[in-house]
Parts: structure tokens; sequence; C-alpha cells
């Protein structure tokens, strides 16, 4: 049997878990954590293995139950939240696993900030790629990030600078009576700073810091949640100059986007394109030309709730300071938008997705996708919804032909490749807290 041992934000070990570590024959874990289990009763003929690297400890592991001997693993927090539990399962067999959590780095990191948690959504950059953790600190209002060497406060405050207001609260060192620090700060403060022992970062949108409507599932007021391809009536618009829902429930199809990513509506008038994208739980950025426009996309994005940037500017150029997004929506662009339509490919989406009202625009549109390297699907639509007409009497009101085309490459996930694991002791492998 192996013990897998939760410890390391501030919780003693019990009776049971003493008793195991004065008679293990093999103990496995971080210096500190071995350190902290010498001071419990460990008995001095044990093998100890510090981590690094998983593997040779995988391997004593697996040595030690042949021979019929129980094993310890000490690890932080709950070792089966993003930790340590997932690779012994793998390798032993959940049968084969005593696990005794401890509270994790993020409930300890919640409970230092006074804060309920059960509407949070938790990411872990922690030998991940970084993106996917600063999108959904864009996108939703209360977000625990579980860090690692490159994706700390410093990271992510200088990504979150410019988006919406985002309070950070870092926190370090969690359970250590005499180095533990939390702190809340602007991200434009985490970015300026050097950091070391970040335990998790609570990324906040202002409303997260006051009271909120009570959850029934964990993970927050829904991303995802609630229905899409909403009514133009839903919407503040410009003399009907709107994605219709017809149109925008393929175009999102064919986004999908989902939390974790970021997409651009390009041309976005009214912003209903970006809003249902943030309402579905992605980073949204929503460019126009027209600062009336801007206006109108922020009172939108308020109405529903959600947070995106909106970007005052003209297509092409407006695009270049803009982050890398995994899906892109272009709603307009007249003469210019086989360029528009380069310059977004440029930045390598997995999909791109046009909205065209002119049938001489869509050859040049399909011509610059197929020249980007994306395959190229498309459908005219048209629809005819039910009106009424006097006597009780209903006809079909036709709208406007409108051409949809679609990129698509790839097979999606995040654009950029996984960071590698640090040097210290809390990688054991790509992904797993320790």
């Amino acid at each position: 049997m192996i013990t897998v041992v939760g410890t390391g934000t501030g919780a003693p070990f019990d009776a049971d878990v003493r008793a195991r570590l004065a008679g293990a024959s093999l103990v496995v874990g971080a210096a500190r954590h071995l350190d902290a289990a010498g001071a419990a009763g460990l008995s001095r003929d044990a093998e100890r293995i510090v981590l690094g690297p998983l593997a040779p400890a995988l391997d004593a592991l697996a040595a030690h139950a042949a021979g019929g001997a129980d094993a310890l693993v000490l690890a932080s927090g709950d070792p089966g939240f993003f930790g340590v539990v997932r690779v012994l399962a793998e390798r032993f067999g959940p049968a084969a696993l005593d696990v005794r959590p401890g509270v994790s780095s993020v409930a300890a990191a919640f409970a230092r900030a006074g804060l309920p948690w059960e509407d949070a959504v938790v990411v872990s950059a922690h030998g991940r790629a970084l993106r996917t953790a600063v999108n959904l600190c864009r996108a939703r209002p209360k977000t625990a990030v579980l860090t690692g060497p490159g994706a700390g406060p410093a990271e992510l405050g200088a990504a979150l600078l410019g988006w919406p207001e985002r309070i950070l609260v870092v926190a370090s060192a969690l359970g250590d009576p005499e180095r533990e620090r939390v702190e809340r700060l602007t991200p434009a403060q985490a970015a300026g700073r050097e950091w070391d022992a970040v335990s998790v970062v609570l990324c906040l949108a202002p409303s997260a810091l006051e009271p909120g409507p009570v959850s029934t599932v964990a993970g927050g007021p829904g991303a995802g949640a609630g229905p899409w391809a909403l009514p133009e009536e839903e919407f503040g618009h410009r003399a009907s100059m709107i994605t219709k829902f017809e149109v925008r429930a393929l175009a999102l199809a064919r986004l999908a986007p989902r939390p974790g990513d970021l997409v651009w509506d390009v041309g976005a008038g009214s912003g209903s394109v970006a809003v249902e994208c943030a309402r579905l739980g992605a980073a949204a950025v929503a460019v126009e030309k027209s600062a009336d426009g801007v206006a109108l996309v922020r009172r939108n994005a308020a109405v529903h709730g959600v947070d995106l940037l909106a970007v005052h500017g003209g297509a092409p150029a407006a695009l270049a300071g803009l982050p890398d997004p995994d899906a892109v929506f272009v709603g307009g662009g007249g003469a210019r938008l086989p360029e528009i339509l380069r310059a977004c490919a440029a930045r390598g989406p997995r999909a791109v997705v046009v909205a065209v009202a002119a049938l001489d625009r869509v050859p040049a549109a399909r011509l610059a996708l197929e020249g980007a390297g994306y395959a190229v699907g498309g459908v005219q639509l048209q629809s005819s919804r039910l009106a009424p007409l006097p006597g009780g009497v209903t006809r079909l009101a036709a709208g406007n032909p409108v051409f949809l085309l679609w990129g698509e490459r790839g097979a999606g996930g995040d654009a950029s490749p996984p960071g590698k694991p640090g040097k210290n002791e809390e990688h054991g492998r790509e992904g797993v807290t320790l």
C-alpha cells in the first residue's frame, strides 16, 4: 500500500500518519516535506527520496511494493487536485493508494483572503502553457491560478495590463509560519516585481469582492450556461446593423469558443459575437472602428454581465498589438477584407469565420483563407421568420442572404506548447504539483 499524505498548508500530521511515519521504510517527497516528516517522528532508518524527477521515485516505489512493504508519499495540500495522485494511480492503480488529503493551496488562499470560492474557476499553469490561465483571468471574475516557473504573478500581471480591471491576491509560502504572505496588488504592481515561493494567485474582478448570487454548481455563474444565439432584441444596435441570430448561431458553432480561449470579433458593430463568446467562457476582444460602436459594445457587454476588451480602431492596423487569438470572427472589412483575413490568419488561430453580405467579396475572401493554409468551407444562409398578418394569420418574412465562410486548421487546443517543468523541487513531471 502507498499512503499519499497531503501537507504543506499548515495542518499538522495526525496521529495515524505519525504512526505510519514511524514505521515507514520508504518516504518520498520534496525536501521541505521530508524535513517536516523528520520532525514528526519519521524513522531514521527509512529510505528517503527527494523529488526531483518523478521517474526514479516511481521506480523505487514499484520495487518497494514488489517486496510487500508499505511506502509514504508526501505532497502539498490535496494531492488529488492537480497533484501526484493522478500519476500514482496510472502506475499502480487506485486500489494501491491510501490518500489522506490536506487543505489545497486554492482553498487556503481563498480562506486567507476571506472569500468563498465555490464560484471560482481554478486553472493550473504549473508545467503548462500560460495562455489558458491568462484568458480565464481575462474572462472570468474569480479565477485561481496554480503557478509555476515562468507562469507566476509577474507574467499574469503583465498579460492583464490594459484589460478590464483585476485585483491579484498573491499567496506565497502557504503554511510556512515564518514566510507565508498574502498580498493584494494591481496587475502592474505584480508585473513589476520578482517572486519566489508563490503557491497560488487569485485573479479577481472588483465584483468578486462583493456578495454574489448563491451558486448551485461549483465554478461560477456559468460560462456556457443559458441560451445562446440570442435574438437581436437582446443587444443594442444601430439601424439593425447586427449579425442576425441565425448567422450568429452557425458562426459560434464554427468558432467553438470555450474557457481558456481568446476570440477576436473584428468589425464588431454591436459586439454581439464577442459578447456571446464571452458568455460561453472565452476571453473576447471586439475591434470596432467607430467610437460610437465601441461605446455600444461596452454597453452590451455590461448588460450581459461579461468582461471583454473593446478596441477602437480599424483593421488590420488595430490588430497589431493584440494577443494572438484562438479563433477570429470577421463581420466587416469591405474592399480590405482579404487584407484583414490575411492579417488574422498570420496570427495562427485555429479558425477564422467571416460573414459576407456581398457576393462579390466571397471569392477573394475564400482565396485569402486558402492562401493562408486553411481548409475553407461555407454556406449561404437565408432564413424566413414567422411574422403575423392581420386576421390572425402568419406569413414568412424573408431576411437578406448572408454568406458565411470559415477556415479551419489543426485539431484545436493550446496554440503554444506547454511550458517545461522547472528545476525546483515542486516539479515532478509536466503538470503535476508535488
